[in-house]
Formats: C-alpha cells, structure tokens, sequence
C-alpha cells in the first residue's frame, strides 16, 4: 500500500435524501470513480472513499458525516487477476466490506469460471462482487472476524502458508472493533 492511499479515510454519512445521491453523481465527470455504499442493517448510513466525498464536496451535496474508518483496517486478499485488474481500487473494495461490516475480503473467483473452488453452502449472504474497469466480475467473501477467515482460507487454500499468515495479519479482531456511526 502506497503512504498516499494510508493518509485517506474511509466515510460513514447519512444524507436527508438518497436520491440526491444519484442526481449527483449523474452530474460528476465522465472519467470519475465515485463509489457508495449503504451500509448493511442500516435505514440510511453511506460508506464511502476519501476520493469520492472530495468530489461530493466539489459539487456541494450536503451531507452528514458520521465517522471515519482507517483503510488499514479492513484487509483484502487478491487472486493474481485481482490484483491486476483491481489494485487501484482497493479503497472502493474496502469501502465495499464496510458496507457489509466486515474487517476482511478474500477473492475467491471470477464469475464465469466453471469451477470458483468454493462451495456457497457457507450461505451466499457472505458473498458479495466487484467489477473490474477492464470488464471481470471479481466474487469476493467478507469475514466479520479473524478466525472465519483465517478458517476459511484453511480450506479454500490447502493450508497456504502465505495465505493463513495474511489471515493471521488481519488489522482487527473482529468488525465490533469498526468505526461506530451511531
């Protein structure tokens, strides 16, 4: 992770109207990444990125920011094609496990692929996808703890040491150590 992208602050914010949200952004510029996120189990809190809420700013939508969260606590573990396709996008994909109240995402595939390697038994619920600029549907699963996705990369990697040393790693313990916004 480069130091630019650690100074950024990842964006709890409600805004009295969601559909200010979309005319909004409808106006922003062509070439513009703005992502946002409502968080699960919430009625109306957003997560966001650092860049987007400076292009929110710029086109003066109002809104009440919440809390910030540190990037760095959020964990993300790429496939090759992943990091490839998505490693300039990674402050999208956490404000993406946010959203989901996770502190942790492992991509598992691309949708397409014949054989993902994993089984949705776990429940499709912890599932969740991002879409590449280049065109791939990455699928990514969200743990809201250190052991179900240390567990998890258990399996789905034969006991990978690289991978259960990145589990190991993971910022938090568990997503009640997030950002209240409440």
């Amino acid at each position: 992770m480069s130091p630019r992208q650690t100074m950024k602050k990842l964006i709890y914010f409600t805004v009295e109207d969601e559909s200010m949200l979309a005319e909004t952004f409808a106006r922003f510029e062509e070439n513009a990444l703005a992502v946002t996120y409502k968080v699960s189990g919430s009625d109306d809190v957003f997560v966001t990125t650092w860049d987007t809420q400076q292009i929110m700013e710029r086109y003066d939508l109002p809104y009440n920011q919440l809390a910030e969260e540190d990037p760095n606590h959020v964990a993300l573990h790429h496939s090759e094609l992943s990091r490839e396709e998505l490693g300039d996008h990674e402050d999208s994909l956490r404000a993406l496990a946010l959203a989901c109240r996770a502190i942790a995402m492992v991509c598992v595939g691309v949708n397409g692929e014949i054989d993902l390697g994993f089984d949705l038994g776990d429940g499709s619920a912890q599932y969740t996808y991002f879409t590449a600029p280049a065109g791939h549907t990455f699928i990514w699963r969200y743990f809201t703890d250190r052991d179900s996705a240390r567990d998890f990369l258990e399996r789905f990697t034969a006991g990978d040491k690289r991978s259960l040393e990145w589990a190991e790693n993971i910022y938090l313990d568990s997503a009640t150590q997030l950002a209240s916004f409440h």
